[in-house]
């Protein structure tokens, strides 16, 4: 028999259990899925004829945008200073939406009805992506940057909405119920209860949403939203090919710069 001091001894190593501790539950996921993927890749109407002529296009396409051309940066500058105002206007716009209805959505702070209501409103600004909203508003108001405004504000709602319901819920509850002792009523429980515990959440938000504005501007635009995606469409549709990659040589040297500086302030806002 090992004496209790060899087993105190021998050195034990530790294995991460499985997320699925059953192993025929485990393996039998996993052949399904690989058999699903089989299937769709098998069964999708994948035109090799086609995708067989497009390399070399493809080929032409990156040779003509080599090296690029900023002898139209008029057009560029345009574009970009349009982009900025969209997502900005944006951005102030859906923040400050977002506010009343990440109240209206967060359990703790809101009655049913009320909680149905702003769940029902978020939910529905996340269900779509941001082209799909783009191409409605497009055709409701028209082409240019109006559409691409309410697009992103829409975006925003949802996204800021979401995260900042839940951080309400998660707030430190003493503060509300010190306040409900002392008579305050319920404004002046948002206001000096609420608001404080979420502001640096907030914040940081905002400047994230900021980011991901300036982004999506360039995608909402490609179908008439305004900003410099239009002009990257132009440019693709000129067959100026040097012009566009250009132009997106530009958005992901302002996309780095702009995440950098989001993230540099959200570090010092926590």
């Amino acid at each position: 028999m090992t004496p209790p001091d060899a087993q105190a001894s021998t050195p034990r190593t530790w294995k991460k259990p499985p997320f699925i501790a059953n192993p025929l539950l485990r393996y039998g996921l996993i052949i399904v899925g690989v058999v699903y993927l089989v299937w769709a890749f098998g069964s999708l109407p994948f035109n090799w004829e086609r995708i067989a002529e497009g390399l070399p296009r493809a080929g032409r396409i990156f040779g003509g945008g080599f090296p690029p051309s900023l002898e139209r940066y008029e057009l560029l500058i345009t574009g970009f200073k349009e982009s900025f105002q969209i997502a900005i206007m944006a951005t102030l716009l859906g923040v400050l939406l977002s506010i009343p209805f990440a109240v209206m959505a967060a359990r703790n702070i809101a009655p049913m009805p009320i909680y149905i209501i702003g769940r029902a409103v978020i939910i529905i600004s996340r269900s779509f992506h941001p082209v799909i909203v783009a191409i409605l508003f497009v055709a409701a108001v028209g082409f240019g940057p109006l559409a691409g405004i309410l697009t992103l504000i829409l975006y925003s709602i949802g996204f800021v909405g979401k995260l900042l319901a839940e951080e309400i819920e998660e707030i430190d509850w003493g503060q509300v119920e010190a306040m409900k002792a002392a008579g305050a009523g319920y404004g002046a429980i948002l206001f000096y209860a609420v608001f404080p515990q979420i502001l640096p959440r907030q914040v940081g938000l905002s400047m994230y949403q900021l980011d991901s504005n300036l982004r999506a501007s360039a995608v909402v635009g490609i179908v008439g939203a305004g900003g410099i995606g239009s002009t990257l469409m132009n440019a693709f549709g000129r067959y100026d090919y040097d012009f566009a990659f250009a132009i997106l040589l530009v958005i992901i040297a302002v996309i780095l710069i702009s995440e950098g500086i989001s993230g540099w302030v959200r570090k010092k806002i926590w």
